[in-house]
């Protein structure tokens, strides 16, 4: 498998998901794991149509754990960009993987219900 294509990249990321997963409290793994985890290249034009970045590297949809049940249209999951995170790692592997971890965990804050600056004083920015 060819380093930076998008087979080794989803290949690394399902590894760094499931080690950061383990890595978590107990207590926080199994609604961690609740939460599908979708992986692609980049945001799609329907995202940047609605404002999201070309260069995001990751999305959290749907309803955290401190919101109630809703009739919220979009199914919770996370979305880790591939493709951006790679080359914002600057194509190297090793680092690659810390932005692989950052951001699902920066992600799952949201789910947690974690606000912008609740995940920057955890060093998750």
């Amino acid at each position: 498998m060819q380093p930076g294509s998008f087979d080794h990249l989803l290949m690394v990321a399902h590894e760094e998901v499931s080690v950061a997963q383990g890595d978590l409290p107990a207590a926080l793994q199994s609604s961690a794991r609740s939460v599908p985890v979708t992986y692609e290249r980049q945001p799609n034009a329907g995202f940047v149509a609605d404002g999201i970045a070309p260069d995001t590297l990751g999305l959290f949809l749907g309803e955290s754990l401190a919101d109630g049940p809703s009739s919220h249209p979009q199914p919770t999951q996370i979305i880790l960009f591939l493709q951006n995170l790679w080359e914002f790692a600057g194509t190297d592997e090793a680092a690659y993987r810390e932005e692989i971890r950052i951001t699902y965990l920066h992600e799952l804050g949201h789910y947690f219900g974690m606000d912008e600056e609740d995940l920057e004083e955890r060093g998750l920015d």
